[in-house]
């Protein structure tokens, strides 16, 4: 079957994104995005790798094979591709694309950082003293990272409002979504041996799409003294096409200038910033475009850094950028900056909106340039479900 390519397609022979998909009455196997068409890899390139229903083992083969099989991909997608080995995006059914090792969550843009700084702390500096030397993160729960599509139901947990004398229990009231891009490590490393920043590359596969869920009446009780915990392990969800990183070769640009200069491990000879422009839609309506290339650290700076202490990485580790914003309000990629915590609601379908009720459904989508047009990195998309 030759596999026709419309030119402004998300989904050309720049991109060919991999995730994990089944048909009806067949497992689940690895396959490849051409147009409006799976691949089935299995299949077509007689490889059984591709017949587990994880990239992980494909992944931890490594960067050579990573680049020799995008290159037999290509060949084989400029041709005549076995038309058993071809499906319609529309029916198949989309699965997690990786099994998740580790899941880390870095805090990466000044402008959100800078933004819950002056909501949270308003007669302080907004960022706190390490934020410009480091990539502050914490270490999330690997087991509820979820695909597009799945449920997200209402956490409950203890909440105190600022004029109450003691917590409460109950649903979470100020529950928040966080635009993100993750990236998904390929290879992993040495217990002792950090990664430096120019073998991103050798170590990381490709990148997601995250929305990481926030019950910001939770977080704001529990994060005083060790950060995030229940206000944010209840859920993550992630795309289930997997951008690999070569695709992205054409979106790479310069961080924001960095003051003050980073600690020698942090410094990049190559600029690793990405030009990856998101849609926030809330029930259809767009409310939100954050612009990922103004992101203050770069991928390759949050390895180096999640390594620098001789923590390995390893094979499905996941790492997301945190909140993706940018300087105008229409740029924030979380509601609890979009609305001012609340303060100043954003019109959906023209009621006023600030945190998310149960029935809402939020949906994800990103594009970067390609040296022809731009790629797509799919769509993630959950809905709110009430509290058990």
């Amino acid at each position: 079957m030759i596999i026709d390519v419309p030119a402004d397609s998300p989904y050309g022979t720049e991109n060919l994104p991999y995730g994990v998909f089944s048909t009806p009455g067949s497992p689940a196997r690895v396959g490849v995005r051409l147009a409006d068409r799976v691949i089935d890899l299995a299949a077509a390139l007689d490889d059984a790798v591709f017949a587990a229903a994880s990239l992980n083992p494909f992944m931890a083969q490594g960067r050579r094979s990573w680049e020799e099989t995008r290159a037999r991909i290509t060949e084989l997608v400029a041709g005549d591709v076995p038309d058993a080995a071809v499906h319609s995006v529309a029916q198949v059914t989309m699965h997690l694309p990786f099994e998740v090792a580790d899941y880390v969550d870095f805090y990466a843009s000044e402008h959100h950082a800078t933004n819950l700084g002056k909501l949270f702390r308003p007669d302080s500096e907004p960022l706190m003293p390490n934020w410009k030397h480091l990539p502050v993160g914490y270490h999330g729960r690997a087991g509820t990272v979820v695909n597009s599509g799945t449920p997200i139901v209402r956490p409950s947990g203890q909440r105190k409002a600022p004029g109450e004398s003691a917590p409460g229990f109950g649903p979470s009231k100020r529950l928040d979504i966080e635009a993100e891009l993750g990236f998904v490590v390929g290879t992993g490393s040495d217990l002792g041996a950090p990664v430096p920043v120019a073998e991103f590359a050798e170590h990381v596969f490709g990148a997601v799409l995250v929305n990481d869920w926030s019950a910001r009446d939770l977080q704001a009780w529990e994060y005083v003294p060790l950060g995030p915990f229940l206000g944010k392990s209840f859920a993550t969800s992630i795309s289930p096409w997997v951008v690999p990183l070569p695709a992205l070769e054409n979106a790479r640009v310069p961080t924001p200038r960095q003051i003050p200069e980073p600690l020698p491990y942090l410094r990049e000879t190559e600029p690793w910033g990405l030009d990856v422009e998101f849609s926030v839609r809330w029930n259809g309506a767009e409310v939100s475009r954050p612009p990922y290339r103004e992101m203050y650290w770069s991928p390759a700076q949050m390895l180096a850094h999640l390594t620098v202490n001789g923590a390995t990485c390893r094979t499905g580790d996941l790492f997301a950028s945190g909140t993706i914003s940018g300087p105008a309000r229409e740029q924030r990629g979380a509601f609890i900056e979009l609305t001012w915590g609340g303060a100043d609601p954003v019109l959906v379908n023209g009621a006023e909106r600030t945190f998310l009720e149960d029935g809402d459904e939020i949906t994800l989508t990103a594009s970067a340039p390609t040296a022809s047009g731009r790629l797509g990195f799919g769509e993630l998309s959950n809905r709110i479900l009430p509290a058990r």
